[in-house]
């Protein structure tokens, strides 16, 4: 399902009443790139500051995000911007972050980025899984893995399993981490291997992606077998995904899954 997207000034009176109740009056709103899956995301300018800002309207299918994101938020600090607020009201969920300062990650061979991302991967991988209720990746694999796979990608490790550079944030001090609807819980290295189909698709061969994983502790001890697993799985869900008529953004993802599983195949061939 597509999402219409919207400006600051479309959301109800109500409703941005309700959140500069919590930032203050703005100054500015200025649209944003990220938050593809919502019907809003800028970025308003305040004189205390600058939120990001995103929300959907509460009937949509995808809105469980919304409270997904603010149950993870007190957990996520030291890889995550900090939850400001959350406001519903007048038929919308709205989130109010802080605004993290820096641009998009550069996933692309030879991108400074690179060893960056690979540490704040390390990092998720250190922060304690939440006693809250998220789904588990068995659970979410368990419809393009066979059954008898899905025991690799269970696990207590908490993940973020959207490694999409969209979300990762890079500037001076380091790299964070947005969009925490998708939180799981499950095996340590599945963070890592969700990041080489992004790496495969921003340029890298699948041997490059893996060793720029391998960087990530987690996944130098991952089973070879759930690896396989994981990369089989991953091409079907994104085949289906993208279905008959898939758009440029989807296909590459379809193509770097694909060409994963292939060098996965061949590589247990030999």
């Amino acid at each position: 399902m597509s999402i219409n997207r919207i400006s600051y000034t479309d959301l109800p009176q109500a409703v941005r009443l309700a959140v500069e109740d919590t930032t203050g009056p703005y100054e500015a709103a200025t649209p944003v790139a990220e938050g593809l899956n919502n019907a809003l995301a800028v970025k308003l300018a305040c004189p205390q500051g600058t939120f990001f800002v995103k929300a959907l309207p509460v009937d949509h299918r995808w809105v469980w995000t919304q409270a997904r994101e603010a149950e993870v938020a007190p957990y996520v600090g030291s890889v995550a911007p900090a939850l400001h607020a959350r406001v519903v009201e007048a038929g919308w969920d709205v989130l109010v972050f802080e605004a993290l300062e820096g641009h998009q990650a550069n996933y692309a061979p030879g991108s400074p980025d690179l060893p960056r991302v690979a540490e704040l991967i390390a990092r998720i991988g250190q922060v304690e899984c939440p006693e809250i209720p998220l789904r588990r990746a068995e659970q979410r694999l368990q419809s393009h893995a066979d059954a008898s796979t899905l025991s690799y990608f269970t696990g207590e490790a908490f993940l973020h399993t959207d490694l999409n550079n969209g979300n990762v944030i890079v500037n001076t001090g380091g790299a964070r981490i947005v969009d925490w609807g998708w939180a799981t819980r499950g095996a340590p290295w599945l963070d890592a291997a969700y990041w080489v189909i992004w790496l495969i698709a921003a340029g890298h061969t699948p041997r490059s992606a893996e060793r720029w994983a391998a960087r990530v502790t987690a996944w130098q001890v991952a089973p070879s077998q759930g690896i396989n697993a994981f990369a089989d799985a991953s091409a079907r869900m994104w085949a289906e995904i993208g279905g008959v008529s898939p758009d440029n953004w989807t296909r590459r993802l379809i193509e770097a899954s694909a060409a994963w599983r292939e060098f996965r195949s061949i590589a247990i061939e030999h």
